[in-house]
């Protein structure tokens, strides 16, 4: 039981790390599969493929290499030269990807609690750098509290979404762009948001080390996240093309069925985009604490202070912008990723829980 315990606990933090701004909010659905049409389901299908077998290689290369950061991997994928320059492009695609979070935290404020978008940036970045000064170990265990009940909550909302009128539009919605694009795009997702995991999944894989228990996880968790994609290109369809028009789609939908339906998903999605941010945030000033000599609290300050000035162009516009273009650059570390031979792992030590 152990054992599936942390399974589960693998699976989740998989899941809390793949499940951030763009997801939680609905905006990345839409931008790579929804809008796809009725392509968008086998997709889906796709992108949940590449999470599983290649989040599973990635955790059993770091257990085998005992890595203690994802520098460590991208050496070995590329050679020590060229793996410490795509190290740096890390840092500079983490940098965006936070600014795209703390956007959506921002959007959250302006379109769900009636505040400024300013001010939703302002007391986010408070929150995040007080969080942060009493460690990361109450972060993975708000963020394994979170991933179960947005699983629960999203089941929710389809189920309720689907009851409604054009419940069949994810199987029917048709599409009105390019197949090459449709095609295309779960490799985009799937390279970034696998690319951009490393910063958790080197790590987490080392420490756990047993196999097995990683396997099993990269199943539950690549499973998941196919789930909770499915579930919400179902929800979307019901509403396309209108709810195109929010920075917040799924939020949209929430309001529609109801005000207590409403605030719990508004809640959720900002625990999510949260929890992630402070998560990436954290993994990203250590990163650079290594190459420059600056106390840590200083460079929380700075990451925060550089994710809030790109934060000025707006969460759709960041999102739609950015993520495409980091996915373009992730996919030759997928192929990287791919064509990489597993050798035998030597006996795992007895695993130890994630905090």
């Amino acid at each position: 039981m152990r054992r599936w315990g942390l399974s589960l606990q693998v699976a989740f933090t998989f899941i809390g790390t793949v499940v951030g701004a763009g997801f939680a909010t609905g905006r990345e659905v839409l931008q790579f599969f929804t809008r796809f049409g009725n392509w968008a389901a086998p997709m889906i299908l796709v992108s949940t493929a590449l999470f599983v077998w290649l989040g599973a290689k990635m955790m059993l290369m770091a257990a085998e290499m005992r890595a203690r950061s994802y520098e460590d991997l991208n050496k070995h994928l590329f050679g020590p030269r060229a793996g410490t320059w795509i190290s740096h492009l890390m840092l500079l695609v983490l940098l965006g990807v936070n600014a795209v979070m703390l956007a959506g935290a921002g959007s959250i404020f302006s379109e769900h609690l009636n505040l400024s978008y300013q001010s939703g940036l302002l007391i986010t970045m408070a929150a995040c750098y007080f969080l942060l000064r009493k460690g990361m170990t109450a972060i993975m265990t708000i963020n394994t509290l979170v991933v179960p009940v947005m699983l629960i909550f999203t089941t929710a909302l389809v189920v309720e979404t689907l009851r409604g009128p054009g419940a069949e539009r994810w199987m029917t919605l048709p599409m009105e762009m390019s197949p090459w694009a449709a095609i295309l795009s779960p490799f985009l997702y799937g390279a970034f948001n696998l690319s951009m995991s490393q910063a958790v999944l080197v790590p987490l894989g080392a420490r756990i080390a047993d196999p097995v228990i990683l396997r099993r996880g990269a199943w539950m968790g690549g499973l998941g996240i196919g789930g909770m994609l499915i579930a919400g290109h179902m929800a979307l369809s019901t509403r396309m093309p209108g709810v195109s028009q929010f920075d917040i789609p799924m939020g949209g939908i929430a309001r529609e069925i109801g005000p207590w339906i409403h605030w719990i998903f508004v809640f959720l999605i900002f625990m999510e985009i949260f929890t992630t941010l402070v998560a990436d945030i954290y993994g990203l000033s250590l990163q650079l604490q290594e190459r420059v000599k600056i106390p840590l609290n200083a460079l929380v300050v700075i990451v925060l202070l550089f994710c809030f000035a790109a934060g000025q162009f707006g969460f759709g516009p960041l999102l739609t912008t950015l993520y495409p273009i980091f996915g373009m650059l992730s996919l030759g570390w997928v192929m990287l990723m791919s064509r990489d031979r597993a050798r035998p792992t030597p006996p795992p030590a007895p695993p130890e829980g994630f905090t």
